[in-house]
C-alpha cells in the first residue's frame, strides 16, 4: 500500500466527554465545534439530556449547541450509558453532588466493567451507592452534601482522577490526588483551569481547590490521537509515500505512542498550531518505516493505554521483541483486550504471549492471514485492520462495526488514505 493526501482523525474523544459533560453543568448556551460524533460521545449526550440539559444532534461537521441548566435534575428513568465507561464514570463524580437517586447502565460489556475504583472514594466523599449485581453496572448512586478527599489512586486513571476532580466541582470541595505510576491525561485540569480552578501538581499530588465557576463557553475539538494513531500506523507499514494528518491534539499526556513508535525506527514530524481551551494542536506527517522491537516500561503506560492494540501489531511485524510491562489494565476495557491482543496476534499467524501483567510480541515476517475476534472491542477492531493493509495479508475481522463506537467511518478512512 502506497499513503498520500491530508487526512483528519475525528474529535477528540475525551474532550468531546468532558464539553458535554460541562456545557450541561454551566447555565447558559455553549457551542462545541469539530466534537466526536460516535455511539460513545452520543451515549453522554443522551443521558445529559435526560439530566436536564438540551443538547443539539451530534452531526459530522455541525457545531453543537449546550443549554445548561446550572444544576443537573433527577431523571424519571435509568441513565443508559451503552458502552462509554468515560460516560458513566465522570457522570458517577457529578451526581455524587446532587441530592437526588439515580440509576445508571450499560451495555453488557459496559457492566462487566469496574466501578468501585471510582465509588469507593467518592463514598468517602459522602456520596451512597447500592450495587445491584456486583462491581459494575447497573448501579444507583445518592448525591449530597461532599467531604474534601484526599485520595491515593490505586492505578493511574483519567476516569478515576477526573471523576473525583469533578465531584470537587459540583461539592465544592478540595479534592488531593495521588497517582501511582505514570501520568494520566490531564484534559480536565486543563479544563477546570480555564474555568478559573486551582488545580496544581505539588509534590507528586493533584491538587484541586475549588473557587472556579463553570461557566458558558465556544470550544472547538481537536482531532483525537488515539484514533490518528490507526492511520499513523498504516502510514508505517506503508510500502511508500508520506501522510499528513491534520489538527491533531498533541496534548503530552496522550502521544506517548509517538515516542515508542520513534524508538522502533519511525520518523514522526509534528508541524505546531494552534491551540484550543489550553490543548495544543499540530500537524503530523508520517511515513513507512523498517520496524525494531523495543521495550514500553510502566511508568510509559498510562500516556498510551488505548494504542497499545495498535503498538503491538505493529510490534509483531518489528524485528525482535517487544515488550509491555505492567497492562494488566487492559483486561478491564471494553474487553479483555490484554488477552484478545495476544489470541489475534496469533490467530493471524504471528506470536505474541502475555507473562502475569506483561505482553510479550515477537516481529515475525510474511504475510498475515486469519480470523480475528473483537468481543465488540473498537480499538482491537481497527488496530487488525491496519495490520491488514499488508501485501498479501487476509485478515477477517468479526465486527469491523464496532470502530464506530470512538471512529465512525473508519474502514472508509482507512481506505481513502491508500493509493
Amino acid at each position: 500500500m502506497r499513503v498520500a493526501g491530508t487526512v483528519r482523525a475525528p474529535g477528540d474523544k475525551s474532550i468531546t466527554h468532558r464539553a458535554l459533560l460541562l456545557g450541561a453543568l454551566a447555565r447558559g448556551v455553549s457551542h462545541v465545534g469539530g466534537a466526536l460524533t460516535s455511539l460513545d460521545a452520543r451515549s453522554s449526550a443522551r443521558v445529559l439530556r435526560q439530566l436536564g440539559a438540551e443538547i443539539s444532534p451530534l452531526r459530522q461537521g455541525d457545531i453543537v449547541r449546550i443549554r445548561g441548566r446550572g444544576r443537573f435534575r433527577a431523571p424519571d428513568r435509568a441513565l443508559d450509558c451503552g458502552n462509554s465507561g468515560t460516560t458513566t464514570r465522570l457522570l458517577l463524580g457529578m451526581l455524587a453532588g446532587h441530592r437526588f437517586r439515580a440509576r445508571l447502565t450499560g451495555d453488557a460489556s459496559l457492566r462487566r466493567r469496574p466501578m468501585r475504583r471510582v465509588t469507593v472514594p467518592l463514598g468517602r466523599m459522602g456520596a451512597r451507592f447500592e450495587e445491584h449485581g456486583g462491581d459494575g453496572l447497573p448501579l444507583t448512586v445518592r448525591g449530597g452534601a461532599l467531604r474534601p478527599l484526599r485520595y491515593e489512586m490505586p492505578v493511574s486513571s483519567a476516569q478515576i482522577k477526573s471523576s473525583l476532580l469533578l465531584a470537587g466541582v459540583v461539592g465544592e470541595v478540595a479534592v488531593d490526588l495521588r497517582e501511582p505510576a505514570g501520568r494520566s491525561r490531564d484534559h480536565t485540569e486543563r479544563m477546570l483551569r480555564a474555568f478559573g480552578y486551582e488545580v496544581d501538581e505539588r509534590e507528586g499530588w493533584i491538587v484541586f481547590r475549588p473557587g472556579g465557576r463553570i461557566e458558558p463557553f465556544d470550544l472547538q475539538v481537536p482531532g483525537d490521537p488515539s484514533s490518528a494513531a490507526f492511520l499513523v500506523g498504516a502510514a508505517v507499514l506503508a510500502e511508500a509515500g508520506e501522510l499528513c494528518v491534520a489538527g491533531m491534539g498533541v496534548n503530552p499526556t496522550r502521544i506517548g505512542f509517538v515516542q515508542v513508535l520513534e524508538r522502533m525506527g519511525a520518523t514522526i514530524r509534528l508541524e505546531p498550531g494552534d491551540t484550543s481551551f489550553g490543548e495544543p494542536v499540530a500537524d503530523l506527517v508520517v511515513g513507512p518505516a523498517a520496524l525494531r522491537s523495543t521495550e514500553v516500561p510502566a511508568g510509559e503506560i498510562p500516556g498510551l493505554i488505548d494504542e497499545i492494540p495498535l503498538l503491538a501489531v505493529l510490534a509483531s511485524r518489528a524485528e525482535g521483541e517487544t515488550i509491555f510491562r505492567d497492562v494488566g489494565e487492559l483486561r478491564v476495557k471494553e474487553s479483555d483486550r490484554l488477552g484478545l491482543i495476544a489470541d489475534n496476534i496469533r490467530a493471524v499467524g504471528g506470536q505474541a504471549e502475555v507473562r502475569r501483567n506483561d505482553l510479550l510480541v515477537q516481529g515475525v515476517e510474511g504475510s498475515p492471514r486469519g480470523r480475528v475476534r473483537t468481543a465488540g472491542d473498537h480499538r482491537i477492531a481497527m488496530a487488525f485492520a491496519v495490520l491488514g493493509t499488508l501485501p498479501g495479508a487476509r485478515v477477517a475481522i468479526d465486527d469491523l462495526g464496532c470502530a464506530g463506537v470512538s471512529f465512525p467511518g473508519f474502514p472508509e478512512t482507512l481506505r481513502s488514505i491508500a493509493r
